[in-house]
C-alpha cells in the first residue's frame, strides 16, 4: 500500500472513530423505526437515550424498544471499528519494521542474507568458461580470449558453503551498475563443479556473436533506492544449488554470488 493509501485510510479510521464517538447509534424500535441517538441508558422499564436529531435527553418505555437488535448492531460497529484499528496498527509496525530492516544493509555492492535478523554477506564466487572439445578452460579477463565453440560456465565444487533456510529466501541485493540481475538455478553438479549456465560461441561474417542459456527463476523485485533491491523467488525453491548473477546478454560477464537451498 502506498503512502498516500495508506494516510487516506488512517484518515478514514480516525473519522469514523470520532463520528462512534459522538453520534449515531440506532435505538431500534419493536415497530420497525429507530431514533439516532449519541447514547442511552436503560433505567427499570424506561429506556433514556440522548437524541441527536433533537438534541437532547427523552425517554421511552421499555416495552417499545428493540434493545437486543440495537445492542447487537453496536457491538457489531464496535467489533468492525477495532479491526480497522488493529489492522493499521499491525500495518505500521511492519511498514517500521521494513524501514529498520532496509536501514541495516550494508552499502557495499553485493548480496546480502538476514540470518537471525542480521544482514549477511554471500561471498563473490569465481566463475570459469570451459569450452566443450578439450574442457579448455578460458578464466575472465578483459577482454576474453575466445574461441568459436560451445561451452559452459562453472564454479568450483560441488555445493556452495552458503546455505540459506527455508525455500523462499529473501534477498538484499547492490548491484555494481545498471545490469540485468536474477536468481539462476544450477544444473546437478558434476566431477567437482556446478554449472552456471550454457554458452555459445559464432562467428557470423567475422562479428563475434555470444548467446548465453540460463534457467532463471521467476523473482518479486522490489526497489528499495538507487540500485538497491529486495528479491526473492514467487514459488518456492526446489533442493538445489543457484545463484544470484548479475549480467549483460551477449558479455558473458557474469558476477556470481552462490547458495544452496537444503
Amino acid at each position: 500500500m502506498s503512502g498516500t493509501s495508506r494516510a487516506i485510510r488512517y484518515a478514514a479510521i480516525l473519522a469514523l472513530t470520532a463520528l462512534c464517538a459522538l453520534a449515531a447509534d440506532r435505538l431500534y424500535l419493536k415497530e420497525g423505526d429507530y431514533q439516532l441517538v449519541r447514547e442511552f441508558q436503560v433505567q427499570k422499564d424506561r429506556v433514556r437515550y440522548y437524541s441527536t436529531e433533537r438534541g437532547d435527553w427523552e425517554e421511552i418505555p421499555l416495552e417499545l424498544v428493540d434493545l437486543e437488535r440495537t445492542r447487537k448492531e453496536a457491538a457489531e460497529q464496535k467489533a468492525a471499528l477495532d479491526a480497522d484499528v488493529k489492522a493499521q496498527a499491525e500495518e505500521d509496525a511492519a511498514i517500521k519494521a521494513a524501514r529498520k530492516e532496509v536501514a541495516s544493509i550494508p552499502t557495499e555492492n553485493g548480496a546480502y542474507y538476514l540470518r537471525g535478523g542480521k544482514p549477511t554477506a554471500l561471498k563473490l564466487a569465481e566463475s570459469k568458461l570451459v569450452m566443450d572439445k578439450k574442457r579448455t578452460v578460458l578464466k575472465y579477463l578483459s577482454p576474453i580470449p575466445m574461441v568459436p565453440g560451445k561451452g559452459t560456465v562453472e564454479l568450483e565444487g560441488e555445493t556452495s558453503a552458503f546455505a540459506v533456510e527455508g525455500r523462499r529466501p529473501e534477498f538484499y541485493f547492490r548491484p555494481s551498475d545498471y545490469e540485468s540481475f536474477g536468481i539462476i538455478k544450477m544444473g546437478p553438479p558434476k566431477k567437482g563443479v556446478r554449472v552456471l549456465q550454457k554458452a555459445s560461441i559464432l562467428t557470423v561474417q567475422g562479428e563475434r556473436i555470444i548467446n548465453e542459456e540460463r534457467d532463471e527463476i521467476k523473482t518479486f523485485k522490489k526497489q528499495e533506492g538507487d540500485l538497491f533491491y529486495k528479491v526473492w523467488p514467487e514459488k518456492p525453491l526446489e533442493p538445489g544449488e543457484y545463484a544470484i548473477v548479475q549480467y549483460t546478454d551477449g558479455k558473458l560477464n557474469p558476477q556470481v554470488w552462490d547458495f544452496s537451498v537444503k
